[in-house]
């Protein structure tokens, strides 16, 4: 019975002090200095299992190339009216916020109520193909636990529905 008690009491420990190291900022990482589009491709996707692209299949011998492939997003009519209705659909994600934006890129950090966890998501309009494509990734982790996948899907389906 002390055991349980002694392991409970250690356990609630640790979550404590792991909340208190998330809201005072520790675990949001370095936002990176290499993002943004170069050459028409947005950054790979990380070398952990913590990331999404619409552009993995530009990197075929990536490690992780079949984790990280998603979809782009995909338009039509007019471009600035899918950006806009996309910067909208971002804005409006709990804990996002837009770091910069042109006509065809979008730069958000999303971060995490409780632990505070930083993500860095990317939009760029290809407007050659009528897409929008799409690199979310985790800054610190080895895994992400489909939060990137999901977010994307989020805005997916809400940009869809616009």
């Amino acid at each position: 019975m002390k055991v349980i008690w002694f392991v409970s009491l250690l356990l609630l420990v640790i979550a404590a002090v792991l909340l208190l190291v998330g809201q005072l900022g520790m675990l949001k990482g370095t936002a990176p200095t290499d993002l943004g589009v170069k050459e028409g491709r947005l950054k790979p996707p990380a070398r952990t299992p913590n990331s999404v692209s619409s552009q993995a299949n530009l990197y075929p011998d990536h490690p992780q190339n079949n984790y990280a492939a998603i979809p782009p997003l995909a338009y039509q009519g007019d471009s600035k009216a899918a950006m806009a209705r996309l910067l909208s659909v971002v804005q409006a994600q709990p804990g996002t916020v837009i770091v910069s934006q042109t006509d065809t890129y979008i730069y958000a950090q999303s971060t995490t109520r409780l632990l505070r966890f930083t993500d860095d998501v990317e939009f760029w309009l290809d407007l050659s193909k009528q897409t929008i494509h799409v690199r979310s990734a985790s800054r610190i982790g080895r895994k992400d636990f489909g939060v990137n996948r999901q977010r994307v899907e989020t805005i997916r389906a809400q940009f869809n529905s616009n």
